[in-house]
């Protein structure tokens, strides 16, 4: 029998269009000889909606969004959503696969709907979900695990707009020039500016504070971004290291998605010892953060060699360029296979949450 996969893309969140490319690309490497393909689309106003069973790849992201003749019935969410044919037919998904990045998708909220469900799911749980998606809760998290990483502070809204001199000096004070300013709850390098003066601060805090409640500032550091991929459950392995030289300041969105401003080396030119600590440390965040299926990790290394985690990204960008298929591409793992492995892993992990007895 194929196995139903439950294909859960688009969102209510900035990173939308990048979760449609996502969607692509995967209809394209899928093998439908294994599997069928049932596509959940979440419009950019968080509507649900149930596509036709898909009988070929799509030909373009417009083709997973649907015309209103396409939309079966409920465009809302309900929980027939995730049943082959309906709520009548009894069958539901074998497994949903979630490629949604950022808000509403990557960061937990999905992740509980679907436990609740009882669905098998690919990817990260509720908790490393949301613990990732924040990165101030997760680089605390990192700090208590004993991971070394730039120093940093915090900042709300509320904070800011009662005091923001009282903010700035702190950051100053703290941090000093360069910074990095970011929403705390964004992926994809959405709303990050860097600082290098007073002026340039200010600008930061207001362009972060549209996309955030609550945002971090990192301190400024010359250093290399290596970045490695994680995959797993209970025993974690690792992929070979990627190197980001980007072309600008720093890998913003615009040079990851539209400019094609950088360059990556895989594998980055590293010593052996290093590329070891890094794999040691990347496993050692993956599972502080209790995670699943999948991560990307980032690390910063200086001219004098001290490695730095940076962050990981529990639902990295996947379309076959990505970093994150092109790590395990080089490791020995196609795209096509490295998506059913996650699968697998996926039902795994679901299997054995089904022993967990919860009455007494």
């Amino acid at each position: 029998m194929k196995t139903r996969i439950g294909l859960l893309y688009g969102g209510k969140s900035a990173e939308h269009k990048v979760s449609m490319q996502t969607a692509l690309a995967v209809t394209k490497a899928l093998d439908f000889e294994k599997f069928e393909i049932y596509p959940i689309y979440i419009t950019e106003e968080g509507e649900w909606v149930k596509g036709p069973q898909l009988g070929a790849p799509a030909e373009n992201v417009k083709a997973l969004e649907f015309s209103d003749n396409s939309i079966l019935p409920t465009p809302s969410f309900t929980p027939a959503l995730f049943q082959v044919g309906g709520a009548e037919s009894g069958q539901t998904l074998d497994v949903i696969f979630p490629l949604l990045h950022g808000p509403n998708g990557e960061d937990g909220t999905v992740q509980g709907l679907l436990e609740l469900l009882n669905l098998p799911y690919v990817g990260n749980g509720v908790l490393a979900s949301a613990a990732g998606m924040d990165k101030i809760v997760m680089k605390n998290v990192f700090a208590q695990a004993g991971l070394p990483q730039v120093d940093y502070v915090s900042a709300l809204r509320s904070e800011w707009e009662k005091d923001s001199e009282k903010v700035y000096i702190q950051v100053e004070e703290r941090l000093g020039y360069p910074c990095f300013v970011k929403p705390a709850n964004l992926g994809s390098s959405v709303g990050i500016s860097k600082a290098s003066n007073k002026r340039e601060l200010e600008e930061a805090f207001k362009e972060a504070f549209q996309f955030d409640r609550k945002i971090i500032i990192e301190q400024g550091v010359a250093a290399r971004e290596i970045e490695i991929g994680v995959l797993g459950n209970d025993e974690p392995e690792c992929s070979v290291v990627g190197e980001i030289v980007p072309k600008k300041d720093f890998y913003d969105y615009k040079a990851k998605y539209e400019d094609g401003d950088t360059a990556m080396i895989i594998p980055a030119e590293i010593p052996d010892q290093q590329y070891a600590d890094i794999k040691d440390m990347a496993v050692k965040a993956f599972k502080a953060l209790d995670c699943s299926g999948l991560v990307r990790a980032d690390f910063f290394l200086t001219k004098d060699g001290q490695l730095l985690i940076n962050e990981v990204n529990t639902m990295p960008g996947f379309t076959p360029f990505s970093m994150f298929p092109l790590l395990w591409k080089h490791t020995g793992i196609e795209y096509p296979q490295l998506i059913e492995k996650l699968v697998n892993l996926g039902i795994e992990r679901h299997t054995e949450k089904q022993k967990i007895k919860y009455t007494f």
